[in-house]
């Protein structure tokens, strides 16, 4: 028996968003005051969502509880997988001895941990990002950071402000896609409107990062290499989000590349007068000399490449489309949730479906488990080792993998009882102002669901009808959800998880939400004031652009849905090919580097 949702069950629509609230004011309070561990937070939040569900809207109990699980499982694959394999590429090169050949490398280039935040969170974490996306950028950067020896707690806080530049167009441009679809705008014209406002933003997250890190007097000593590291990635993302050549699926790859090329070749001619560390560590100053060969470096790099590679591959759309093809010719473990797919009715009277969907060979995760597979060559690990890894990864990550999932089942039953909705709603009634809240409910949004592209699907066609009642341009208001999405990033439970899984900070989660949360709020206002601009001040800045027909990207949908493109398996075979010939190389001109012996702080080689 189907059930209909009602998105204002106490027929007032402040005091039921007030009530739909309940659960994500506890998690503010859980993190931000009682400073309470992510896991138990994330279960306090499901339980009380579960409960207005069903007391509240009556929502029938099975209903909320099938809802609940399906968000797990969703939160088990495909994100958590992401995240464990991501780990694996990283923890085998810290086993093997390769990260101190990396440590050596970067700090050839600076020593400087202003620098190297700027190369590893903001340039090298917006080149992940662009290429997979869904929390692979904060677990690599972050990790990488806490390796080379910065404090825990700024890895993990600069990564995930780091990580508000390039969310908009993660994985290959899909929140982008996604959005345009869901409100019936061209994609590309909410790459344009985007394009043309998180720019502004991004020429400053640099310099923002090393005031944060170093405070403002030890930032404005590096002010020449924040604006090289922004300015270029501003520059490049403003035009690749701009031209129908690159946009929507490649703005954060160019911009990312521009960055991280500007950024070295700055720092070959250019460096502060004093090196900074922090407190706990002695100082040093200058660069450091380089103690390998340039295969030395290339191998002990070369599974990171191998990642980037893989990553890239996956997104491009006849691959993914030729290995969703064989995941289901070999395994489909796709199958609706029975007692929960189209036996909710939403608000506009259509049923919801809930079809999990395992589609093993084209996940991101596994891209990148295939790229630990050619790590372990390059690393020259044996099977016994990478096993070891794998089992040590897998139990550091048990808690963030229960908060990931809780956090992805309260997303769930947030939005299938319709609290969520309601949320949307009570924002839709704020008139003029609606420009500035659009970007507060995409905050909120990627808050609950820790996808930028979950929020525009969730709240699109909700910010599209509400613009245009107000006469107000619907790709105003979807750029609105999006930017102020990519704000709500750095504070998602989801995201903190990750994060506190990747520096060995388990169970102090409050303290990076604590870190982050007063700059998400700020950058989200940001957004909302800048959409502000554009809808009554400066309306010359929106695209101009034709609505796409409903029956004609319904009828484009669904050819690209039964065509198996046979140009996908030819890219992956030539990627797999530039894969191997990149293990191949790093295994021959590299040194093999062996990890210490436990007790010994020797590195050496044969």
């Amino acid at each position: 028996m189907t059930w209909q949702m009602n998105v204002d069950p106490l027929g007032n629509i402040g005091l039921s968003a007030l009530v739909a609230a309940i659960p994500i004011l506890f998690l503010f309070w859980a993190l931000a005051i009682k400073h309470m561990k992510g896991h138990f937070a994330a279960l306090g939040g499901t339980g009380l969502a579960v409960l207005i569900a069903v007391f509240v809207y009556g929502m029938p109990i099975d209903l909320a509880a099938l809802a609940t699980l399906y968000g797990g499982a969703f939160g088990l694959f495909p994100v958590c997988w992401i995240v464990i394999t991501a780990l694996f590429i990283y923890n085998m090169s810290v086993k093997t001895g390769q990260f101190e050949v990396i440590k050596n490398s970067l700090a050839s280039i600076s020593d400087d941990r202003r620098l190297q935040a700027l190369l590893i969170a903001f340039s090298f974490g917006a080149f992940i990002e662009g290429a997979a996306g869904f929390g692979t950028p904060v677990a690599i950067t972050s990790a990488m950071l806490a390796g080379l020896g910065f404090n825990p707690l700024y890895a993990a806080g600069i990564c995930l402000l780091a990580n508000t530049a390039p969310v908009a167009w993660g994985a290959i441009g899909i929140p982008i896609v996604v959005g345009g679809q869901v409100a019936g705008i061209p994609d590309f014209a909410l790459s344009q409107m985007v394009g043309r406002t998180l720019p502004l933003v991004s020429i400053f997250i640099p310099f923002y990062l090393v005031v944060l890190m170093a405070g403002w007097k030890k930032g404005i000593e590096v002010w020449p290499a924040c604006l090289v590291s922004g300015g270029s990635f501003a520059i490049a993302q403003y035009f690749s989000a701009n031209s129908p050549l690159t946009a929507p699926l490649l703005p954060d790859l160019i911009a990312s590349i521009a960055s991280i090329i500007c950024t070295v070749a700055f720092l070959k001619v250019w460096h502060p007068k004093d090196s900074w560390h922090f407190d706990h560590e002695p100082k040093r100053e200058g660069k450091e000399k380089l103690r390998y060969t340039g295969g030395q470096v290339f191998r002990a790099w070369a599974p990171f490449i191998i990642l980037s590679l893989f990553v890239c591959a996956w997104g491009i759309k006849p691959v993914n489309q030729a290995l969703d093809q064989m995941t289901k010719a070999l395994f489909d473990f796709s199958f609706p949730i029975a007692g929960l797919d189209k036996m909710v009715i939403d608000q506009v009277g259509k049923a919801k479906p809930a079809v999990y969907k395992f589609n093993f060979f084209s996940a991101a995760g596994t891209a990148i488990l295939f790229a630990w597979f050619f790590s372990i060559v390059v690393m020259g690990a044996s099977l016994k080792t990478a096993g070891g890894v794998a089992r040590d990864t897998l139990k550091t990550l048990k808690w963030p993998i229960v908060t990931i999932a809780t956090i992805l089942g309260f997303a769930y039953i947030m939005n299938f009882s319709g609290m969520a909705i309601t949320l949307g709603y009570a924002v839709a009634t704020t008139g003029v102002a609606f420009p500035f809240f659009a970007a507060i409910l995409g905050w909120l949004g990627v808050f609950m669901t820790g996808s930028d592209t979950s929020t525009n699907a969730l709240f699109g066609k909700l910010q599209a009808v509400t613009a245009e009642k107000l006469g107000i341009d619907p790709v105003i208001a979807m750029s609105a959800n999006t930017c102020g999405g990519v704000c709500g990033k750095m504070i998602s439970p989801q995201s903190i998880s990750v994060a506190t899984g990747s520096t060995g900070m388990v169970g102090r989660e409050s303290e990076i939400f604590r870190f982050t949360f007063k700059h998400s709020i700020i950058m989200a206002a940001l957004m909302g004031v800048l959409h502000l601009l554009w809808a009554y001040v400066f309306p010359g800045i929106v695209p101009a652009y034709a609505k796409p027909v409903a029956a004609a990207v319904a009828a484009v949908a669904n050819a690209a849905q039964a065509a198996i493109n046979p140009d996908g398996l030819m890219w992956l075979a030539i990627f797999v090919g530039i894969i191997t010939a990149v293990t191949l190389l790093a295994r021959s001109i590299g040194a093999n580097l062996v990890a210490p012996v436990e007790g010994h702080d020797e590195v050496h080689f044969h």
